[in-house]
């Protein structure tokens, strides 16, 4: 492995954001196209069993995923092969499609919401592996094709979807087809453009043991992080499912969704200035002014779309209900401008903890992140046996709020650390014998 890795010629933040965002924003609508398939065609109990599918299965191949891709796309250095991190998402996949029955038979899940949380869980089992894929061309700042994957993917889904809903009523069938559609994505344009763009690099996994375990081990703390990140999300949605039950789950995860639609925008530029930020880390040791500027700029971004969408469900939040879902989805207004606010500070959250993921300072992120986790649960205990809806998302907006804060001190503490042993000069990246600034590409 060579002792730092780097682009020939950098490609424009700009350029990847728009590739990025096209994908995420089609991916993001075609998703949410599912959810109104369910309330159209469906009802409200359904839409709950697949929120509870996705709330089930979503913490743990979070957990399992170790955020593979955010820590291949930083890895500036060459520390891990792409085999080994294939070889990794591969085996804890596999583990965690073992565990999930478990977990659901734990859960206390009627036999069709059982069936419905395993097909969720082989379903996101293929695009964990895809996302490997997609953090080896992020690397590269290959964005291109991963938002064409995400696109194709997005419509692909979406049609199957619907056509099986429409035919069958069953929501069973329709998760299935997910099953189908996205290991075609895989296996027929994932796969092959990461070979392409390797150009000759080995493809196949690794599975070294001894290598998988220490890429594990430093993969540990996001893995945990994120783990918790989705937990907390899905936190509010346990309490109600189990005290006001699988249809009023649904309501809320349908005025929910709207938000997860914003926060793909934020994905899309949160992991096209992952690898720029990574870069502007590396090159100091320490978090100067280009990764500041370019942290603080991404998070203004974020809170302005957040406060667009407040504004935008204040004024016109009972119509965008009454157009989309059933009228019984928009008595539930107060939710939806609550769910806003949280949204809002979701977004500020992401960026940050992009910033913090650049660092790969990964150690310091797991108890923070259980101390968030208890509080999550303290809050939606409390505020969804008192208040129903609404307090599931008032237990949202204080979630996001704690997500804001950690990461913020946290990166003001490496911050402070890191600028008492940086080096008199910049380094500087060899590709070659051409020397690369970072803060310049």
């Amino acid at each position: 492995m060579s002792q730092v890795n780097a682009k020939p010629q950098a490609r424009s933040i700009q350029s990847n954001f728009v590739w990025t965002l096209a994908g995420y924003a089609v991916y993001a609508g075609c998703q949410w196209g599912m959810l109104v398939a369910l309330a159209k065609l469906g009802s409200p109990g359904m839409v709950g069993q697949f929120a509870l599918g996705l709330a089930i299965t979503a913490p743990l191949l979070m957990f399992t995923n170790l955020q593979l891709r955010s820590v291949l796309a930083t890895d500036c250095r060459g520390e891990f092969d792409f085999p080994d991190y294939l070889g990794l998402r591969v085996t804890s996949t596999l583990l965690a499609l073992l565990a999930l029955p478990v977990i659901a038979l734990c859960s206390q899940c009627g036999g069709g919401t059982f069936v419905v949380v395993l097909l969720v869980g082989v379903a996101k089992g293929f695009e964990s592996v895809s996302d490997v894929y997609f953090g080896r061309l992020q690397q590269h700042e290959r964005m291109q094709p991963i938002a064409q994957s995400l696109i194709t993917k997005g419509l692909l889904s979406l049609a199957v979807f619907w056509v099986a809903l429409w035919l069958t009523h069953n929501l069973m069938w329709a998760c299935a087809g997910l099953i189908v559609a996205w290991a075609l994505v895989l296996f027929l344009y994932d796969v092959p453009v990461s070979r392409q763009a390797a150009k000759g690099s080995a493809s196949r996994p690794r599975f070294s043991a001894r290598v998988l375990g220490r890429l594990a081990w430093r993969s540990l703390p996001l893995g945990v992080m994120s783990m918790l990140v989705s937990l907390q999300v899905n936190i509010p949605r346990y309490f109600i499912e189990g005290h006001l039950g699988a249809a009023a789950l649904g309501i809320f995860a349908a005025l929910v969704y709207p938000m997860t639609a914003g926060a793909f925008v934020v994905t899309a530029l949160g992991q096209a200035a992952l690898p720029v930020l990574a870069r502007h880390f590396a090159a100091r040791d320490a978090i100067g002014r280009p990764f500041l500027v370019l942290l603080t700029k991404i998070s203004a971004g974020g809170l302005l779309l957040g406060g667009s969408g407040v504004l935008l469900c204040l004024g016109a939040g009972r119509q965008l209900l009454l157009a989309f879902y059933r009228p019984e989805y928009a008595q539930h207004v107060d939710v939806l401008i609550w769910l806003a606010v949280a949204a809002s500070l979701n977004y500020v959250a992401t960026f940050l903890n992009a910033g913090v993921t650049a660092t790969r300072e990964f150690h310091v992120l797991t108890v923070p992140y259980i101390l968030q986790a208890i509080v999550a649960l303290g809050m939606s205990a409390v505020l969804v046996a008192r208040f129903g809806l609404v307090g599931a998302a008032w237990a949202s907006c204080g979630i996001s709020a704690l997500g804001c804060a950690i990461p913020l001190v946290i990166l003001v503490r490496i911050r402070m650390r890191h600028t008492v042993k940086r080096p008199a000069s910049p380094r500087r990246i060899t590709v070659g014998r051409v020397v690369v600034d970072p803060d310049r590409a």
